[in-house]
C-alpha cells in the first residue's frame, strides 16, 4: 500500500474533479481531515472533496490505480475513525448532502454524505420521516448500511429496514443500482455489512407519516436508580411500539430544567420518545412520572427538532463499546447501577441501557444482524478531553461489558463499536451471514480496497 501521490496521475484526476482537491499544504486540509473522535489523528496525502458522482468514481480509480489506501467519509463519527487514513486517499462525500422528498409515494432520495439533520428537515415539512440516528450529526450513509438504530425504530424498523434502494460506485469504478429486484445479493448485504462493497453515492427510503414527537426526559439523584430503573424495565417491556427512549447515567448540564444539586453531578436520567402528542404521552408514561422525579423537561416537538436537541458536542476524545442482552434480571440491573459509579464525571459521557423489541424484533429476520432479536442494549459511550483519562474510559466501558456478559446475545451492532476485532464482527453479522457477505464481498471488491470499515475479507 503506498502512500506516494503521483503527479501526472493528480493533474488528471484534477482535470475532470468538480469538487475540491486538498493536499496537507492546502488551506482548509486541517478543517477538513478533522474527525468527531478527537484522539483521531491522521494525515491523508489527499482528500477528494467530492461534488458529484462522477468525483467519485474519478476518485476510487486513482486511488485503485495507485495503490493509495481509501478511506470513505461521510458524518466522520465512527469511534475507530476509518473515515481517515495515515498517508492515503480520502473520499469525502460530505458535498453530496441532498435530499429529494416525494411526499406521494413517501420516499427519499439522499445523497451519500447527508447527516441525518439534511434527512429530518427535508421531510418535516411533509409531516414524515424514517428512523435516524440519535443525534443530528451522524451521517445517513454509514449509519443505514451498518443497520440503523434509533428512536424509531420500534416504531417504524431499523433504518435498513426502510432503505428501498442504493446506489454505490464499486471497486472498478462501477456505477452500480441494487434494490429488491436489481442486484437482490448487494442489495441483502447493504442490510448491516457496511461499506464493505462501494461508496454509497444515495440512497433511498421509505418515509412515515410523523406530525410530532413528544420527548418526556426525567431526572433522579443516582442513589435512586435502581428503583426507577426496576419500574423502567417493567414499565418498557409492557409498553406499545410507540414508546422508545432509553435509561441512563449521565452529567447533568447547567439547563434551567437541572435542579442545582443535580448540575455537573452523576445524575440517572430516563428519556422517553413517544410517537404522537404530549396529552397522550402523559397518559402513557404515567407510571414513570409518579416516580417523584427531581427534574422534568417535557415537550411536544417536531422530529428534526428532537434529532437534534440531544446532539454530542465534537471535539472530545471517544470510545465506546455495547453488549446486548437476551434478558434484564435484577443482578444484571444491580450490576449496570454500581458500574456507573467508573464514568468520568464531570464529562459528556453517557452509560446507557437501550430498550429494543417492537419493530425491531419483528422486522425482517434475514437481514444480517442477529442483534435485533435482543430486547436489551448497553452502550457505554466515553466522551472526555484529558488524554490521561482514555485508559480510565476505556476501563470503565470494558468493566460494563464485563459484568453485564451473563446475559450477552452474543451479537453486537457494529455501529456502536471500534475496533475490537474478527470475531466481534463476525458477532455483528452472524457466522453464516459473514460467510454469505465476504463471497459478495469478493464479487464486488475483491482486491478489499474498502477496508476501512467493520471489514468482511473478501472470499
Amino acid at each position: 500500500m503506498t502512500t506516494h501521490i503521483d503527479n501526472i496521475a493528480l493533474k488528471e484526476l484534477r482535470q475532470n474533479f468538480s469538487g475540491e482537491i486538498l493536499l496537507p499544504e492546502d488551506a482548509g486540509y486541517d478543517e477538513a481531515r478533522r474527525l468527531f473522535n478527537a484522539m483521531i489523528d491522521r494525515h491523508p496525502g489527499i482528500i477528494a472533496q467530492c461534488a458529484d458522482v462522477e468525483d467519485v468514481v474519478g476518485a476510487v480509480k486513482f486511488g485503485s490505480r495507485l495503490g493509495l489506501e481509501i478511506a470513505v467519509r461521510g458524518g466522520g463519527h465512527g469511534v475507530a475513525g476509518k473515515a481517515l487514513t495515515e498517508g492515503g486517499l480520502v473520499i469525502d462525500l460530505r458535498r453530496l448532502h441532498g435530499v429529494t422528498v416525494d411526499p406521494e409515494a413517501r420516499t427519499a432520495s439522499v445523497g451519500g454524505g447527508a447527516t441525518m439533520s439534511h434527512l429530518d428537515r427535508a421531510t418535516q415539512p411533509h409531516d414524515l420521516a424514517t428512523t435516524g440516528g440519535r443525534v443530528s450529526t451522524t451521517g445517513v450513509g454509514g449509519y443505514t448500511l451498518g443497520g440503523g438504530d434509533g428512536w424509531l425504530a420500534r416504531k417504524f424498523g431499523l433504518a435498513c429496514d426502510n432503505l428501498l434502494a442504493a446506489e454505490l460506485v464499486t471497486a472498478d469504478g462501477s456505477l452500480v443500482h441494487a434494490n429488491e429486484r436489481e442486484n437482490p445479493e448487494l442489495f441483502w448485504a447493504l442490510h448491516g455489512g457496511g461499506g464493505n462493497f462501494g461508496v454509497a453515492t444515495s440512497l433511498t427510503f421509505r418515509l412515515h407519516a410523523l406530525p410530532q414527537v413528544t420527548a418526556l426526559l426525567l431526572l433522579w439523584s443516582p442513589e435512586k436508580a435502581p428503583e426507577v430503573l426496576h419500574a423502567y424495565r417493567d414499565f418498557l417491556e409492557a409498553a406499545a411500539d410507540d414508546v422508545s427512549g432509553a435509561a441512563l447515567y449521565v452529567t447533568a448540564p447547567p439547563e434551567a430544567f437541572v435542579p442545582d444539586h443535580l448540575v455537573d453531578r452523576l445524575t440517572f436520567a430516563v428519556l422517553v420518545v413517544y410517537t404522537g402528542p404530549e396529552t397522550e404521552a402523559r397518559d402513557v408514561v404515567a407510571p414513570l412520572l409518579a416516580l417523584g422525579h427531581e427534574g422534568e423537561m417535557i415537550a411536544e416537538m417536531p422530529y428534526a427538532d428532537l434529532q437534534c436537541m440531544l446532539d454530542d458536542p465534537p471535539g472530545y476524545r471517544n470510545y465506546c463499546s455495547a453488549e446486548y442482552l437476551d434478558a434484564f434480571p435484577d443482578e444484571a440491573l444491580k450490576r449496570f447501577c454500581e458500574r456507573a459509579g467508573d464514568m468520568i464525571v464531570p464529562s459528556h459521557s453517557q452509560h446507557v441501557l437501550i430498550p429494543q423489541g417492537g419493530a425491531v424484533a419483528s422486522g425482517p429476520s434475514d437481514f444480517p444482524l442477529p442483534w435485533r432479536q435482543a430486547p436489551w442494549a448497553v452502550h457505554p459511550f466515553g466522551m472526555w478531553e484529558n488524554p490521561d483519562d482514555d485508559e480510565r474510559g476505556r476501563q470503565w466501558s470494558n468493566r460494563l461489558r464485563r459484568d453485564l456478559s451473563p446475559w450477552a446475545s452474543g451479537s453486537v451492532y457494529l455501529n456502536f463499536i471500534g475496533d475490537e476485532g474478527r470475531e466481534r464482527i463476525i458477532a455483528g453479522v452472524g457466522r453464516e451471514n459473514y460467510a454469505r457477505l465476504s463471497r459478495i464481498k469478493a464479487q464486488y471488491d475483491p482486491e478489499n480496497l474498502f477496508h476501512l470499515n467493520q471489514n468482511i475479507v473478501p472470499a
